[in-house]
């Protein structure tokens, strides 16, 4: 009884059962008026035909023997008819009616007067004078004697026992035609209406048992689908398509997991190896104090703060790339031209570079935009990118790192000679904590450096793009917005 069926269908039998009674009233309520207009179109002259046959007035009064007559005849042809003579004012002067029981003294002429305007063609309701604030069907005629109105005769058409007769009938009417047609039709609209609002839920019940099976476990449940456009259809589709973004995303939090895994071992793994160099020789240091050279202590001094270096950058990279991820990092934008920080990072890695005698040329055209960036998180981008270029580029390599304006911005191309990135791993290469195979001759650490580099550009509005054919060149290319 919870489900959207049946509460459907209980307000469905509510309504038919509104409108059936509804029905009942208006038929009845039409019958009644139907009669009530028959009854008077019927009788619209018998007030002419009695003046024709009787003069209620003699000398401008009233006839009491006329009334006598009419007494005799009128109410003998039909009892439930009431005569009233009324004066031009609607004063009620006399009746012939057979309990007597009259309860107003005057009625309203203005019905009386349509009434004798229309002919009794119009359909009219008059003052009952028995039943004060009742209407009913009536016959009027003026009187005149010698061009003078003398009053009217009105001629009530439903006494009050035809009332009384005429409301038993009625409510026994009502009886009939509910146990009858009204019945009928309620149960026949019943029946239909619960074939119906089945049929038309049929899409409904799908939905709510994919629903079911999803929510027990069964991520592979979908809703059948439908050529129909009706809502329930479309809500059948929108299911389909959140569970496969439910699915989707299921998958993605188990790969990032995945990846959160091997991360630890990666850092704990990078970790482990400095710290245990700087162990090792802080121990040798301590044991063979006096037994080593001067020269030897300045190699192992040397050997303690590269693994000390090695340590910090891998774990500022760690909280860099943290708060990047978590909107954290403080950002702020100013205006500025790229032209000096291509120039100084140049510099920075030209010492470096000349270790292993590789050539960094620098390529930057003339009239440059101005470009809206942090200064700060650009230069990391481009130190990221050029300390990358000299671990890939080989022995007599060369590092081309170019500025130009481009459609929108200024483009920075950074490209360098030697083994490129293997095909298989380009699509991932910018996925955070993605590694490259440590057989692999080219990027070394955690795998977090072009993670950043390609985080904060985001956060810049645009993309880094890479192009390499794994054998002779590597290129990074991104655009600053003007």
């Amino acid at each position: 009884m919870k489900s959207l069926y049946w509460r459907i269908s209980l307000t469905f039998i509510l309504v038919l059962l509104l409108v059936g009674v509804s029905y009942i009233f208006i038929t009845a309520r039409n019958a009644q008026r139907y009669f009530q207009e028959t009854t008077q179109r019927l009788n619209a002259d018998i007030s002419s035909y009695l003046i024709k046959e009787v003069n209620p007035f003699k000398d401008g009064k009233v006839n009491e023997e006329a009334l006598g007559t009419i007494m005799h005849s009128m109410m003998a042809v039909n009892p439930g008819i009431e005569v009233y003579l009324l004066s031009p004012q609607g004063e009620i002067l006399s009746y012939v009616v057979l309990d007597q029981l009259v309860k107003l003294k005057a009625v309203d002429l203005e019905p009386i007067q349509e009434f004798i305007d229309s002919q009794g063609a119009k359909f009219i309701l008059g003052d009952d004078p028995r039943n004060p604030g009742s209407n009913s069907v009536f016959s009027a005629s003026p009187v005149y004697e010698d061009g003078t109105l003398l009053g009217y005769v009105y001629i009530t058409l439903e006494s009050e026992k035809f009332a009384s007769i005429s409301s038993s009938l009625l409510g026994s009417y009502w009886l009939k035609l509910t146990y009858s047609s009204i019945l009928i039709t309620l149960i026949l609209g019943l029946l239909i209406g619960l074939v119906l609002i089945s049929w038309l839920t049929r899409h409904l019940r799908k939905v709510v048992h994919a629903v079911e099976e999803f929510k027990d476990g069964n991520l592979q449940a979908r809703v059948p689908q439908s050529k129909s456009d009706s809502d329930l259809a479309l809500l059948g589709k929108t299911f389909n398509d959140m569970a496969d973004t439910i699915l989707k995303n299921i998958e993605e939090l188990k790969n990032v997991d995945s990846l959160r895994r091997e991360l630890i071992a990666n850092v704990s793994h990078d970790l482990r190896n400095p710290l245990a160099i700087i162990n090792g020789y802080v121990e040798t240091l301590q044991i063979k104090d006096e037994k080593i050279t001067p020269e030897e202590k300045r190699k192992y001094f040397k050997i303690i703060l590269d693994s000390v270096d090695k340590l910090t950058k891998l774990v500022g990279d760690l909280f860099d790339l943290s708060k990047l991820e978590s909107g954290q990092m403080p950002v702020k934008f100013e205006r500025m031209k790229i032209q000096e920080l291509i120039h100084d990072s140049s510099l920075k890695y030209e010492l470096l570079a000349g270790s292993k005698d590789i050539q960094i040329t620098s390529s930057i055209c003339p009239n440059l935009p101005p470009v809206q960036v942090d200064l700060y998180l650009i230069d990391r981008v481009i130190q990221n990118l050029l300390d990358n270029a000299v671990k890939y580029t080989p022995q007599n390599g060369e590092i081309e790192l170019e500025a130009c304006t481009t459609p929108g911005g200024v483009m920075i191309r950074v490209k360098n000679s030697g083994n490129g990135i293997p095909q298989e791993d380009i699509d991932q290469i910018f996925d955070r904590y993605y590694k490259v195979d440590k057989d692999f001759k080219g990027i070394e650490g955690s795998g977090l450096g072009l993670a950043i580099v390609r985080k904060i550009l985001e956060i810049h509005g645009t993309h880094i793009q890479l192009s390499s054919d794994s054998q002779t060149y590597t290129e990074f290319q991104f655009v600053l917005p003007a």
